[in-house]
């Protein structure tokens, strides 16, 4: 079917209501489009069945990842593009019922009906976690999705993360371009934890979801402190813990496969949860920082380094992102800051400093996909070829995502403020900077 990209982009236009801003090339080889814009490449039918069985986000995914859909050209420009039509549309654009009374979306779907093949659904790719969401955030299934995200392999992040391993959105002094490395801002980003926490030589120190032990080995070497780290990750423990040993901090730091709801060796000096409490969820929210506080000591500091999604004008219509659940971080949760900081007060803490930093981000997730995209071949041998393009998705479109304002990442420091009302902080504000 030689015009199989000009049918195909037609009746993507007639879908959207609007003009599609890529270009098409279909299985057949056949191309349309605006000259010079990225291209969609629909390398197999099964493309399209899947988006009819599935539609919307979870049926482009699922093509994307099992490779049947793809993306020539610039995958930002192309991601930009064609999020602008749905963000344009708003929070209120029609659903799929609605659309179909429209006759010409009815027509575009027989049309894509037609084109698609044997009407028979294709199974999801393998990386697709499949799993109730009847027990959510319990301590199994919070295990069970730490795992999906995190135990695939210690080489892959490796090749992603780059030495400092750090899993989080580093600190920038300037662009890369500019001569800043990502090595030299995840540092600093850990120094800037350590400072605003206030370690000192002597003081305990609970890291809550340590990753591969990177803040544990700072905190550990550089202030002197003792480090409790804790993950749910096999993977990352038995990682952290051979750091541990070769730095020669096997006396200050200990790496435990623990949940944060079974830590009770508390007090601590200081607690530092950096990239986290997104999978605490909203229901757990407050029971999450009211362990947290129950552990500090009064005085203690807790550095909150989370995730933030824009606020609603109708909260109660806020669902997970398909992808990001199905394919990321299963059971993950976004709040609003706001919300965050009001939970935090909730469990007793006093909230002394909110700092946004969603541009060091944007920063960070483009150097992990160039990461990624140097080493694609091995990446696709350390994990799959699905899971490889799984991350490239979901990080290039993150970094769009926070260079737009539409998530966004804050530090929050609080204190456990005795009834004196002594707080310990100091007078001027961001000393540690």
């Amino acid at each position: 079917m030689a015009d199989a990209a000009l049918r195909l982009h037609n009746l993507f236009e007639q879908l959207l209501g609007a003009p599609l801003p890529v270009r098409v090339r279909a299985w057949d080889g056949s191309q349309a489009g605006p000259p010079g814009a990225p291209t969609l490449v629909v390398r197999h039918r099964r493309a399209l069945r899947r988006l009819l069985f599935k539609p919307g986000e979870l049926g482009l995914v699922r093509a994307w990842v099992a490779g049947d859909l793809d993306v020539e050209g610039d995958l930002y420009a192309a991601l930009d593009l064609l999020a602008g039509l749905v963000w344009e549309r708003g929070e209120d654009a029609r659903g799929l019922g609605e659309a179909l009374r429209d006759p010409e979306v009815r027509a575009a779907v027989r049309g894509l009906v037609k084109l698609a093949g044997p009407p028979l659904p294709p199974a999801p790719p393998p990386e697709e976690i499949r799993r109730s969401r009847r027990h959510l955030h319990t301590k199994r299934s919070d295990r069970r999705a730490i795992s999906h995200h995190y135990d695939v392999g210690n080489d892959f992040y490796e090749l992603v993360l780059g030495p400092s391993m750090v899993y989080s959105c580093a600190y920038w002094d300037a662009p890369e371009a500019e001569g800043g490395t990502l090595e030299a801002a995840q540092r600093d980003k850990l120094e800037l934890v350590s400072r605003k926490l206030g370690l000192t030589p002597g003081q305990r120190l609970l890291d809550v979801g340590c990753g591969w032990g990177s803040m544990a080995i700072h905190a550990a070497r550089e202030h002197g402190v003792s480090v409790v780290g804790v993950t749910l990750s096999q993977e990352q423990a038995a990682y952290a813990r051979k750091r541990v040993a070769d730095e020669g901090l096997t006396d200050r730091v200990e790496i435990r496969v623990q949940d944060y709801r079974d830590v009770t060796d508390g007090p601590y000096d200081a607690i530092s949860s950096i990239g986290m409490a997104e999978h605490v969820g909203a229901e757990r929210y407050l029971e999450y920082a009211g362990d947290l506080f129950k552990l500090l000591k009064p005085g203690g500091r807790l550095l909150n380094h989370q995730i933030a999604r824009r606020p609603r004008q109708d909260e109660s219509a806020y669902s997970v992102d398909e992808f990001i659940d199905a394919y990321v971080f299963p059971d993950g949760e976004l709040a609003p800051v706001g919300t965050t900081v009001t939970q935090l007060e909730r469990a007793g803490f006093e909230v002394r400093d909110v700092e946004p930093i969603r541009e060091h981000y944007a920063l960070t997730l483009r150097r992990w996909v160039a990461n990624l995209e140097s080493g694609w071949d091995a990446a696709t041998r350390l994990v799959s070829p699905g899971r490889a393009r799984v991350w490239r998705l979901y990080m290039a479109a993150s970094a769009l995502s926070f260079e737009r304002n539409r998530i966004g990442v804050n530090q929050v420091l609080a204190v456990r403020t005795p009834e004196s009302g002594a707080s310990g902080m100091p007078l001027r504000a961001r000393t540690w900077n």
